[in-house]
């Protein structure tokens, strides 16, 4: 069996969207003579995940994520390309193939509303034929690691965002999938929910050896999850590496901020790379392509009143905004 769990190659997905202009008469036209253009989801897209990876999958709205997902998942068919997840082609085996995903969405809920989330434990337990000794061992070891022992008795409209959150990880886990999709899922917690989802996401990826694919908007998810990130952009695939190497992107940039002892203005500034200024602080930048980062500061010290001084990297999020908009 192959040690990658997802294994992509060439993966092409397009579709066929109506067209019309604005107005009335174009409405009634469109009945009799409607217009279509082709839209391309992805295209030729290759992505290997590993078992027991995290993964984080962003790009922005409009990307192609989604349309990957589905089609990994088996919902869509895709035009071109091989896809083998988990050892099944998604859409031709989907019964069998389901039965070992998970999925957990940030906005839409698998459980039921007026019923204590349990309930919907138990009817898991049975669709997925999980026995009863195994499925009371993983009950209490959820209910351990996301302290929500008494959470689980109460209807899920009395719950609070974040103890729901952690009954839609148990609903999706309760049948032990060795892949999981994870679509938003710290939209809308607070602090301290967040933590708590992510602190339980990595220890089920060390003590089960589940398998995650994350997709979210939340760089500190990304930050506290993922070791490899890819990135999709107009379908294809712009970036496919560790979170730590996405600086080598702006590796020979460098913030410099910078706090005086008396007020400055923007002109005294004119000469650098000015990003953001106050009375008593200001950013700059500097490529250490045409400038040396040692010279550079000295020659700040000299010039300026300057009181404290930090030299940072590009802001990961920097980094990935200019990947979404290259």
């Amino acid at each position: 069996m192959s040690e990658y769990i997802i294994d992509v190659q060439g993966l092409t997905k397009s579709f066929k969207v109506s067209k019309r202009d604005e107005g009335f008469g174009a409405a009634v036209k469109s009945l009799f003579n409607r217009k279509h253009e082709i839209v391309t989801g992805v295209n030729g897209i290759d992505l290997k995940i590993a078992k027991g990876e995290i993964r984080g999958l962003i790009g922005p709205n409009g990307a192609g994520k989604s349309t990957t997902i589905k089609i990994l998942s088996g919902i869509l068919h895709p035009e071109a390309g091989e896809v083998k997840v988990m050892g099944y082609t998604p859409w031709l085996e989907r019964q069998k193939f389901v039965k070992h995903l998970g999925v957990v969405f940030g906005q839409k809920s698998q459980l039921w509303w007026d019923l204590p989330a349990i309930d919907t434990f138990a009817l898991n337990r049975d669709m997925y034929k999980v026995s009863r000794q195994r499925y009371s061992e993983l009950l209490d070891y959820f209910k351990e690691m996301l302290a929500i022992q008494d959470v689980i008795h109460k209807p899920v409209r009395q719950l609070s965002l974040g103890e729901r959150m952690k009954c839609e990880f148990v609903c999706a886990m309760l049948h032990e999938p060795p892949l999981v999709f994870l679509d938003e899922p710290t939209i809308g917690l607070d602090i301290i929910s967040k933590e708590n989802i992510r602190k339980f996401i990595k220890q089920v990826n060390q003590d089960l050896q589940t398998t995650f694919i994350l997709t979210t908007h939340d760089l500190t998810d990304l930050e506290n999850l993922c070791e490899n990130v890819t990135i999709i952009n107009k379908g294809v695939v712009v970036y496919n590496d560790t979170m730590g190497n996405l600086n080598r992107y702006f590796s020979q940039k460098k913030l410099i901020d910078i706090q005086f002892q008396d007020a400055m203005s923007r002109e005294s500034l004119s000469d650098y790379t000015l990003l953001a200024i106050d009375d008593m602080s200001a950013t700059l930048e500097i490529d250490l392509n045409e400038q040396d980062l040692r010279q550079f500061v000295y020659e700040l010290l000299g010039r300026l009143p300057v009181q404290d001084i930090n030299i940072r990297n590009i802001p990961i999020e920097e980094v990935i905004k200019e990947i979404y908009t290259a």
